[in-house]
């Protein structure tokens, strides 16, 4: 049986409240569980000590076990000192794709051939 510390999701409509559990991996994200761990919620400031809120020494326990976090648990016990930092991949999600890319660089260089022609002439007037 794999088991992993997720989250599972409480509240409302657009008002997320989260369990932060032990299950089995196969269960459904909201589904059974087999121990609570703590809470996490997601609309408190983030420096609020009620934002996360995890008994320590279940969470070891069930790491000693061999359960795996999940990519956000495993952060929060990171911020928390339980686990050691991982180095995380630096996705490029956010960069502009290949032809946003080369309109921009069509237009920087435009931009650059319109500020040297406007400079040409002014240098021709000086003298």
């Amino acid at each position: 049986m794999s088991m992993k510390i997720r989250l599972a999701r409480g509240g409302s409509k657009k008002r997320p409240f989260y369990r932060i559990v032990a299950a089995d991996s196969r269960m459904p994200r909201d589904g059974r569980y087999i121990e609570k761990l703590g809470t996490y919620n997601p609309l408190l400031p983030k420096d609020s000590e009620e934002r996360v809120k995890m008994n320590m020494e279940r969470v070891q326990y069930w790491l000693g076990e061999g359960a795996q976090p999940t990519d956000r648990i495993a952060r929060m016990l990171e911020a928390a000192d339980v686990l050691p930092k991982k180095e995380r991949a630096n996705l490029k999600k956010g960069a502009p794709g290949k032809k946003a890319q080369e309109r921009a660089e069509e237009k920087a260089a435009k931009a650059a051939a319109a500020a040297e022609a406007a400079a040409a002439p002014a240098e021709e007037t000086t003298e």
